[in-house]
């Protein structure tokens, strides 16, 4: 695996890389009509942004990692490597689309199954979250870290609802229930890679949801691990980036949290 020294090189280079694609975003949505998008499935937006901001990170990223392999969600390039960039352009599409002010660029790096680098720059707040594999996370170049909260009485939590499978819906709403009754709050923020960032950094403690892709939840996953968090799948497994599910929380808050999700969704 690539060393200590050479993934803190790479890493503030994609960050460049996400912080540039991140001032196109911003230039487009000003003049941005909803009449642009186009619908990809049920409740699925996508539009031209999307499609060339990963163009533009898959051409930066090529000549930084010789050989390496991609994972994107607009399929713009899908050749595979020992190395594999995940990447999801334009996190929180329906949000742009509609003007709602979160979405951010969320771009992994996955080797032998783990992900070893993440960088999520939120477009709105010009806030860029990044990590390496054993180097702490940070934002904006300071360190952060998960809040202490130990209790759901003492906590809010972040989730996503799901917009066309809804086979867990019945229990999804079970967990909403409760989570309404015994924490501080729920928020619906409507972007994965912001949902774990502001867990990193303890402005949430705790965020789960289910059907999600390995680009929404790869930058973010490591991020929140690195802030000193938990990261898991339904039953309490390591299945996070490719099961379509994530629970995570600060750790004095763990079990509890995940107490509730997998008795009712796993």
């Amino acid at each position: 695996m690539k060393s200590k020294e050479e993934l803190n090189t790479l890493v503030a280079e994609v960050a460049a890389l996400a912080k540039s694609v991140g001032g196109y975003i911003r230039g487009e949505r000003e003049n941005f009509s909803y009449t642009q998008a186009e619908i990809k499935g049920l409740n699925d937006l996508v539009s031209y942004v999307d499609k060339e901001v990963e163009h533009r990170i898959v051409e930066g990223l090529r000549p930084l990692l010789e050989g390496c392999g991609f994972l994107v969600e607009e399929n713009t390039a899908s050749e595979k490597g020992e190395y594999n960039w995940i990447v999801d352009p334009l996190d929180g599409t329906t949000n742009f689309v509609h003007g709602i002010p979160c979405y951010a660029v969320s771009i992994g790096l996955e080797h032998e199954g783990k992900i070893i680098l993440g960088v999520v720059y939120e477009v709105n707040r010009d806030e860029c979250f990044y990590a390496i594999a054993s180097g702490g996370a940070f934002l904006n170049g300071k360190p952060i870290h998960v809040s202490e909260r130990n209790s759901l009485s003492q906590s809010l939590i972040a989730t996503g609802f799901p917009i066309y499978n809804f086979t867990q819906l019945d229990n999804y709403l079970s967990a909403l229930k409760e989570f309404m009754q015994k924490t501080q709050g729920i928020r619906r923020i409507g972007s994965a890679a912001s949902d774990l960032c502001y867990l990193a950094c303890g402005r949430v403690d705790a965020f789960f949801e289910y059907n999600l892709n390995p680009w929404d939840v790869a930058a973010g996953g490591l991020i929140v691990q690195e802030a000193g968090g938990i990261v898991q799948d339904f039953k309490n497994g390591n299945n996070w980036l490719f099961g379509k599910q994530i629970c995570a929380a600060n750790p004095s808050l763990y079990e509890e949290f995940s107490g509730v999700v997998c008795r009712l969704l796993g």
